[in-house]
């Protein structure tokens, strides 16, 4: 009953603009002093940052703050990709007949997660998938899993419903409701889909390599873009961020990659650690 009650309210609310309404406050140099609130709020390891907490100007500077040098190893070897984040595996698994696993009991359609393109769902039918969730504590920088070229960028309008384990658990077809931006890259592990999902208050999804092209626009109007020029992204290099907390689920081409471990819903991951390898790789 009070599942129904919240997912009701949270109908009615108008998403777009609250979330709007949170990144201007986040901007506001006043928001500077909710800093050590938050700081307690979600436990963060300040010791991480690039800097003191003190030399923020506002709190999404805060929450969008990189990290010291070091802080995220990332895996050397070619054969590997890794998270291109900090967060939560949510689900994983194969893709099996057009469809990826929300939580236990609800499903949705991998055509659907991309914005229609049957053509970029026959690529990934078969192979496998993995869904991170950000929660607000973690650290919100977007990184390349592999060395690769970025192909194409696909922003696709949506809603703004909350991803968190409320969301995930009481909303049908979350992921292919809510605002997407997806990233293509072609890599020696095949072409790797970076899906990064909008939520509420999520201020906005950019991307390093392409300034012009990010979510939550005023228009509400899709975007495909194709590089004549692809853009190169070094394995661990910074692509993006998230202007508060989201997923990101990343599509893996059918035979091309295998797990590298055992990974379950649940299991804490950091940008950096290794989480597919090249199928026939010898790399462990």
């Amino acid at each position: 009953m009070k599942d129904r009650l919240l997912l009701y309210l949270f109908y009615l609310l108008p998403k777009h603009a609250l979330s709007r309404t949170a990144g201007r406050l986040a901007r506001s140099p006043l928001s500077r002093f909710a800093i050590p609130l938050f700081i307690r709020r979600f436990r963060i390891d300040t010791e991480e940052a690039e800097k003191p907490w003190r030399e923020y100007p506002n709190l999404l500077e805060f929450f969008i703050r990189k990290l010291k040098p070091g802080a995220r190893p990332v895996d050397p070897s070619p054969n590997t990709g890794i998270s291109p984040v900090d967060g939560v595996i949510s689900q994983l698994g194969d893709i099996t007949e057009n469809t990826l696993i929300q939580t236990k009991g609800v499903t949705y359609r991998l055509v659907d997660l991309l914005g229609g393109d049957s053509e970029q769902a026959a690529r990934y039918e078969g192979g496998k998938f993995v869904t991170i969730y950000l929660s607000p504590r973690d650290y919100h920088r977007i990184h390349a899993p592999a060395d690769g070229e970025v192909t194409h960028v696909s922003y696709i309008p949506g809603h703004l419903f909350p991803v968190n384990d409320f969301g995930v658990r009481t909303i049908p077809g979350l992921f292919v409701r809510n605002e997407r931006l997806i990233t293509y890259l072609r890599t020696a592990l095949g072409v790797i889909a970076v899906v990064k999902v909008g939520a509420t208050n999520v201020g906005s999804i950019r991307l390093n390599f392409d300034p012009k092209v990010f979510t939550h626009s005023a228009e509400r109007r899709g975007v495909r873009k194709v590089y004549e020029t692809p853009p190169r992204l070094a394995k661990g290099q910074e692509m993006g961020r998230f202007e508060f907390g989201s997923t990101v689920i990343l599509l893996f081409e059918p035979g091309r990659v295998e797990w590298t471990s055992d990974w379950k819903p649940g299991t804490i991951l950091k940008m950096g650690q290794p989480i597919v390898r090249r199928v026939g790789s010898a790399n462990h």
